[in-house]
């Protein structure tokens, strides 16, 4: 089974941001936490011969198809079935205690958004499953047609910064007494008669945010990611780099606030000497978020949405 060959997003970007930690260290452990299928681990092992990849996906099928795609780098590349808020567990099972760098490529995966079976894209009808680990339990499917109206309004106005959630979820719990939900285009549509006319002209398709905020719901995203973070963070060494690619606010919000907290001094203002505990462990590498250039943009569509931030390790934890 080979992977389809896909363009990962910022990648030079990427792996210029990962080069002084990679060079600085003696033997370099680098940490996709998003394999995806490999785009950025390829990037990685052909421009960094003497570190070692560990890729990390809770999808088993992209799992496989990166495998396959990174073969000829033999033991330099371990693939680990997760997800990214097991990456201690993930390290120490690759045989490593401290890593150089970490990368996250936040979101849906181009070849979860290709196979339209899988439900995420909203372009196309599909059974509504949305999970990235076929194995998990719940789907979209199960979330439309059993949260009550105040759950689904959460789910849609948090994680789809909806404005109308209310009466999309008003209009769902009506809909699902007549006929279970099961296929996208379904709810593509009632979310289209939900949302007045004069706000379905502008910003692209009307139902993109409800299917951010089912997928975000399905697998957990923020609350996973909210635990990956700080773990990526406590798992890097002196000199080593967190680089992170999100693709929305709420992403980016944990992101920012995240690395806030690491760059930042906690000891009490006004005093003469901040003791070495008070100092912060990270220094932001990027002056706020970055964002794709127009050629990047026009090479890979994808990229339009990035906001990248990476912050570097400078000091050892205390205690």
């Amino acid at each position: 089974m080979t992977a389809p060959r896909h363009v990962p997003v910022v990648a030079d970007r990427v792996l210029d941001l990962l080069e002084p930690a990679v060079l600085a260290a003696a033997a370099p452990v680098l940490v996709d936490t998003t394999l995806g299928l490999g785009g950025h681990s390829e990037a990685m092992l052909e421009r960094f011969g003497e570190a070692r990849v560990i890729g990390i996906d809770r999808d088993g099928d992209a799992l496989r198809r990166a495998s396959a795609r990174l073969e000829p780098f033999g033991d330099r590349f371990t693939p680990v079935h997760a997800v990214y808020d097991e990456i201690a567990d993930a390290v120490r099972g690759a045989g490593a205690d401290r890593v150089t760098g970490v990368l996250f490529d936040l979101g849906v995966s181009s070849m979860q958004l290709d196979q339209a079976e899988r439900g995420f894209a909203y372009a196309q009808d599909a059974p509504l499953d949305m999970r990235m680990n076929p194995d998990d339990p719940l789907t979209a499917a199960e979330v439309l047609n059993s949260y009550d109206e105040n759950a689904l309004t959460h789910v849609l106005r948090d994680y789809g910064e909806e404005k109308f959630a209310r009466k999309i979820a008003r209009t769902i719990v009506r809909e699902r007494e007549r006929e279970p939900f099961e296929r996208s285009a379904r709810l593509v549509e009632l979310v289209r008669d939900a949302i007045p006319a004069p706000a379905r002209r502008t910003g692209g398709n009307p139902a993109k945010r409800t299917f951010q905020a089912l997928r975000i719901e399905v697998n957990d995203e923020l609350g996973a990611y909210g635990r990956a973070l700080p773990a990526a963070l406590d798992l890097t060494e002196l000199g080593g780099r967190v680089v992170v690619l999100s693709y929305h606010s709420l992403e980016d919000r944990i992101t920012k606030r995240t690395f806030a907290a690491a760059t930042t001094s906690t000891a009490p203002p006004g005093l003469p000497v901040v003791l070495p505990e008070h100092e912060p462990r990270f220094r932001l590498v990027t002056r706020g978020a970055e964002r794709a250039s127009e050629s990047e943009i026009a090479e890979n569509p994808r990229a339009t949405p990035v906001r990248l931030r990476a912050v570097e390790r400078i000091a050892h934890d205390q205690g």
